[in-house]
């Protein structure tokens, strides 16, 4: 219902894989664990889950509140970012910040995730008829990227392509424990 009454915000989206097993155990490692050395890897996989004819005039991550990126060390949406970025020539430009500190997403409902993010993002400039390739590592709901989607939008973009890592497919009972994890998304 959302896709058709627009609520998305972004035109398409990309994901490289399910958000389970040897894939889900590497994003854990390298969001959690500080594991920085699997930015590389894991962003050269992202450049296989775009078709080479999308054409984009820059990258962007989905962006952490100040906070959490002290707390971590990094952002793990902007390193992939920046590995897919050098390998397609793109440049990586900061055009989001988060304006307030969101509750983790993990173990929120579809509508819960949608009221947690809105208004949350803001552009840091106008990008007027660009074509934005949004970066995030997980996709559940898509209610980040929604709200990511729609501030860049707000401020002029033509299009919003989101690429995410893994999209954990919420009909499977065995990825249910998704939102258990305790600490930071």
């Amino acid at each position: 219902m959302l896709c058709r009454n627009g609520g998305r915000g972004f035109d398409e989206a990309f994901c490289y894989g399910a958000y389970e097993g040897t894939l889900r155990k590497l994003i854990h490692l390298f969001k959690y664990s500080g594991m920085r050395g699997l930015a590389r890897p894991l962003g050269e996989l992202l450049a296989d889950a775009v078709p080479r004819d999308r054409l984009f005039d820059a990258v962007t991550a989905v962006p952490l509140h100040w906070r959490r990126r002290w707390q971590r060390g990094f952002n793990q949406s902007e390193l992939l970012g920046r590995i897919f970025a050098r390998r397609r020539g793109i440049p990586v430009l900061r055009l989001l910040r988060r304006g307030a500190s969101t509750r983790a997403q993990a173990g929120l409902s579809n509508s819960q995730r949608r009221e947690n993010v809105a208004g949350a993002f803001v552009a840091r400039r106008r990008v007027a008829g660009m074509r934005i390739l949004l970066i995030d590592d997980v996709m559940t709901t898509g209610a980040t990227a929604s709200a990511c989607a729609r501030a860049l939008k707000k401020a002029g973009a033509r299009s919003v392509s989101v690429l995410a890592l893994a999209r954990v497919d919420r009909r499977f009972k065995d990825q249910a424990d998704f939102g258990t994890r305790k600490g930071p998304v």
